[in-house]
Protein backbone atom coordinates (compact mmCIF):
# COMPACT_ATOMS: atom_id res chain seq x y z
CA UNK A 1 0.00 0.00 0.00
CA UNK A 2 1.61 3.10 -0.99
CA UNK A 3 1.83 6.34 1.23
CA UNK A 4 1.07 9.88 0.60
CA UNK A 5 4.53 10.40 0.76
CA UNK A 6 5.08 7.46 -2.14
CA UNK A 7 1.99 9.12 -4.15
CA UNK A 8 4.00 12.57 -4.09
CA UNK A 9 7.05 11.61 -5.34
CA UNK A 10 4.81 9.18 -8.18
CA UNK A 11 3.29 12.69 -9.00
CA UNK A 12 6.99 14.40 -8.80
CA UNK A 13 8.06 11.67 -11.80
CA UNK A 14 5.23 12.05 -14.23
CA UNK A 15 6.45 15.90 -13.96
CA UNK A 16 10.28 15.06 -14.38
CA UNK A 17 9.05 12.78 -17.02
CA UNK A 18 6.43 15.04 -18.75
CA UNK A 19 9.49 17.29 -19.36
CA UNK A 20 11.21 15.28 -21.44
CA UNK A 21 13.51 13.99 -18.42
CA UNK A 22 14.65 10.59 -18.17
CA UNK A 23 14.07 9.70 -14.12
CA UNK A 24 16.25 6.76 -14.67
CA UNK A 25 19.31 8.20 -15.26
CA UNK A 26 21.62 8.45 -12.14
CA UNK A 27 21.10 12.10 -11.42
CA UNK A 28 17.49 11.82 -11.47
CA UNK A 29 16.87 8.35 -10.34
CA UNK A 30 15.99 9.84 -6.29
CA UNK A 31 14.74 13.15 -6.79
CA UNK A 32 11.08 12.09 -7.03
CA UNK A 33 11.55 11.51 -3.44
CA UNK A 34 13.63 13.89 -2.56
CA UNK A 35 11.23 16.48 -4.28
CA UNK A 36 8.26 14.76 -2.18
CA UNK A 37 10.04 15.32 0.97
CA UNK A 38 10.95 18.86 0.38
CA UNK A 39 7.56 19.93 -0.78
CA UNK A 40 6.35 18.22 2.54
CA UNK A 41 8.54 19.96 4.89
CA UNK A 42 7.83 23.09 2.79
CA UNK A 43 4.12 22.93 3.58
CA UNK A 44 4.29 20.93 6.96
CA UNK A 45 2.19 24.66 8.11
CA UNK A 46 -1.18 22.58 6.84
CA UNK A 47 0.06 19.81 9.84
CA UNK A 48 -0.47 22.40 12.48
CA UNK A 49 -2.51 23.55 14.80
CA UNK A 50 -2.29 27.18 16.30
CA UNK A 51 -3.39 26.33 20.12
CA UNK A 52 -0.90 23.45 19.94
CA UNK A 53 2.00 25.61 18.43
CA UNK A 54 1.52 28.05 21.14
CA UNK A 55 0.97 25.44 23.67
CA UNK A 56 0.59 27.73 26.63
CA UNK A 57 2.91 30.16 26.13
CA UNK A 58 0.79 32.90 26.80
CA UNK A 59 2.05 34.59 30.28
CA UNK A 60 0.42 37.10 32.77
CA UNK A 61 2.52 40.75 32.06
CA UNK A 62 1.74 44.40 33.68
CA UNK A 63 3.27 45.77 30.30
CA UNK A 64 0.97 47.76 28.38
CA UNK A 65 3.25 49.07 25.63
CA UNK A 66 4.28 48.24 22.43
CA UNK A 67 5.86 45.18 22.08
CA UNK A 68 8.00 44.74 18.48
CA UNK A 69 9.71 41.75 17.22
CA UNK A 70 11.17 42.33 13.78
CA UNK A 71 13.13 40.74 10.80
CA UNK A 72 11.53 37.18 11.13
CA UNK A 73 12.82 35.24 8.54
CA UNK A 74 10.08 33.95 6.30
CA UNK A 75 9.94 31.67 3.30
CA UNK A 76 6.46 30.61 1.53
CA UNK A 77 5.32 29.33 -1.47
CA UNK A 78 3.02 31.25 -3.71
CA UNK A 79 -0.26 29.73 -4.38
CA UNK A 80 -0.23 30.87 -7.79
CA UNK A 81 3.18 29.34 -9.41
CA UNK A 82 4.22 26.94 -6.51
CA UNK A 83 7.20 29.40 -6.38
CA UNK A 84 9.30 30.42 -3.33
CA UNK A 85 8.66 33.89 -1.60
CA UNK A 86 11.19 34.93 0.86
CA UNK A 87 11.39 37.63 3.29
CA UNK A 88 10.86 39.42 6.39
CA UNK A 89 8.16 39.87 9.04
CA UNK A 90 7.77 42.55 11.89
CA UNK A 91 5.46 42.12 14.24
CA UNK A 92 4.22 44.62 17.00
CA UNK A 93 1.29 44.40 19.85
CA UNK A 94 -0.02 46.17 22.74
CA UNK A 95 -0.27 43.74 25.68
CA UNK A 96 -3.32 43.91 27.91
CA UNK A 97 -2.83 41.71 30.58
CA UNK A 98 -0.79 38.45 28.70
CA UNK A 99 2.52 38.82 26.67
CA UNK A 100 3.14 35.79 24.29
CA UNK A 101 6.92 33.78 24.42
CA UNK A 102 9.54 35.37 22.26
CA UNK A 103 9.97 32.25 19.93
CA UNK A 104 5.81 31.58 19.50
CA UNK A 105 6.02 34.67 17.07
CA UNK A 106 8.26 33.39 14.49
CA UNK A 107 6.72 29.41 15.15
CA UNK A 108 3.30 31.11 14.11
CA UNK A 109 5.07 33.04 11.03
CA UNK A 110 6.14 29.81 9.94
CA UNK A 111 3.05 28.03 10.16
CA UNK A 112 1.35 30.17 8.27
CA UNK A 113 4.10 30.98 5.51
CA UNK A 114 4.55 26.67 5.46
CA UNK A 115 1.19 26.66 3.32
CA UNK A 116 0.62 27.77 -0.66
CA UNK A 117 0.13 31.18 0.51
CA UNK A 118 -0.19 34.63 -1.24
CA UNK A 119 1.40 37.43 0.84
CA UNK A 120 -1.48 39.34 1.77
CA UNK A 121 -3.64 36.25 2.77
CA UNK A 122 -0.20 35.30 4.94
CA UNK A 123 -0.24 38.83 6.99
CA UNK A 124 -3.76 38.88 7.80
CA UNK A 125 -3.29 35.31 9.23
CA UNK A 126 -0.63 36.31 11.36
CA UNK A 127 -2.14 39.28 12.67
CA UNK A 128 -5.50 37.72 13.41
CA UNK A 129 -3.41 34.61 15.20
CA UNK A 130 -1.37 36.94 17.26
CA UNK A 131 -4.61 38.90 18.30
CA UNK A 132 -6.34 35.83 19.17
CA UNK A 133 -4.02 34.11 21.53
CA UNK A 134 -2.84 37.15 23.15
CA UNK A 135 -6.38 39.28 23.07
CA UNK A 136 -4.08 42.48 22.68
CA UNK A 137 -5.50 46.29 22.33
CA UNK A 138 -3.61 45.66 18.66
CA UNK A 139 -1.72 44.11 16.47
CA UNK A 140 0.12 45.22 13.77
CA UNK A 141 2.50 43.37 10.97
CA UNK A 142 4.82 44.18 7.77
CA UNK A 143 5.86 42.10 5.42
CA UNK A 144 8.43 42.98 2.75
CA UNK A 145 9.28 39.55 0.72
CA UNK A 146 10.70 38.87 -2.65
CA UNK A 147 8.65 36.68 -4.90
CA UNK A 148 10.57 34.03 -7.69
CA UNK A 149 7.54 33.97 -9.64
CA UNK A 150 8.37 37.86 -10.62
CA UNK A 151 12.06 37.24 -10.35
CA UNK A 152 12.53 33.84 -12.34
CA UNK A 153 9.58 34.30 -14.79
CA UNK A 154 7.14 36.01 -16.30
CA UNK A 155 8.63 40.04 -16.16
CA UNK A 156 11.61 38.79 -14.48
CA UNK A 157 12.50 42.10 -11.97
CA UNK A 158 14.92 40.98 -9.64
CA UNK A 159 15.31 44.05 -7.47
CA UNK A 160 11.61 44.27 -7.04
CA UNK A 161 9.80 43.91 -3.26
CA UNK A 162 6.54 43.54 -2.04
CA UNK A 163 4.87 44.80 1.17
CA UNK A 164 2.21 44.39 2.70
CA UNK A 165 0.68 45.82 6.45
CA UNK A 166 -2.02 44.26 8.50
CA UNK A 167 -3.46 46.86 11.19
CA UNK A 168 -6.03 45.79 14.04
CA UNK A 169 -7.47 47.01 16.88
CA UNK A 170 -5.06 50.18 18.07
CA UNK A 171 -2.77 50.09 15.03
CA UNK A 172 -5.84 50.62 12.80
CA UNK A 173 -7.29 53.78 14.97
CA UNK A 174 -4.28 55.37 16.23
CA UNK A 175 -2.41 56.84 13.62
CA UNK A 176 0.55 57.43 16.30
CA UNK A 177 -0.07 53.92 17.36
CA UNK A 178 1.12 52.89 13.39
CA UNK A 179 3.94 55.59 13.24
CA UNK A 180 5.45 54.55 16.48
CA UNK A 181 5.73 50.75 14.75
CA UNK A 182 6.93 51.92 11.29
CA UNK A 183 9.09 54.09 12.75
CA UNK A 184 10.24 51.79 15.24
CA UNK A 185 11.12 49.28 12.27
CA UNK A 186 12.73 51.40 9.61
CA UNK A 187 15.15 52.12 12.38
Amino acid sequence: MSTPLDDLAGHYRDIINGLGEDTAREGLQDTPMRAAKAMQFLTQGYQQDLSELVNNAVFESAMDEMVVVQDIELYSMCEHHMLPFIGKCHIAYLPQGRVLGLSKFARIVDMYARRLQIQENLTRQIAEAIESVTNANGVAVVIEAQHMCMMMRGVEKQNSRMKTSMMLGAFRKSQATRTEFLNLISR
